[in-house]
């Protein structure tokens, strides 16, 4: 069953507990989403706290995705330029959908439904994002229309003598 995307949701408590739950184990599972496993709940709570704070002051909107149990199951951030000369594209952070999902084509509806709403935000012509090198996500983005526009060799570090590249991705919108 397809999950279920609302832009902008209603920041509840079950939200939040929710987007902390799924980065936990996002992060646990593997995934590159700014933690090397393990992490706890109060690991990440400080960037959740972060995220909600950017929502409250509009800088920041939450597209999130929700499992035919109502659960959150995916997440993805669009964070607007401040810059004068870059406010025709956006900037599109945290995107991850649970282990429980993955394999099953989400991650995909979770990139068509943040370049949907994308659109539906006046002027912006683009979406820019990074990922983490080594793990073979900027061909996933790429089977998704994204190309690759930027690299810098090691610059993240999951570990010592284990540094990845940085790598930035651009989807044009129109």
């Amino acid at each position: 069953m397809p999950l279920t995307f609302t832009l902008d949701p209603a920041v509840t408590p079950g939200l939040r507990d929710g987007f902390l739950d799924l980065w936990t184990d996002v992060s646990n599972a593997g995934g590159a989403v700014g933690f090397v496993p393990p992490v706890t709940r109060e690991d990440i709570r400080p960037e959740v706290v972060r995220y909600l704070a950017q929502l409250a002051e509009g800088s920041t909107r939450l597209l999130a995705g929700h499992d035919e149990e109502g659960r959150l199951a995916a997440t993805a951030f669009l964070t607007l330029n401040t810059h004068r000369l870059m406010t025709h594209w956006l900037w599109l952070y945290t995107v991850m959908v649970h282990p429980r999902h993955q394999g099953q084509g989400y991650g995909r509806d979770l990139l068509a439904a943040a370049a949907d709403a994308a659109r539906t935000i006046d002027g912006i012509e683009a979406i820019r994002l990074t990922c983490r090198g080594g793990l073979g996500l900027e061909r996933f983005y790429a089977s998704c229309g994204y190309k690759e526009v930027g690299r810098v060799p090691g610059a993240i570090r999951v570990a010592p003598g284990d540094d990845r590249d940085d790598i930035t991705l651009l989807l044009p919108l129109a």
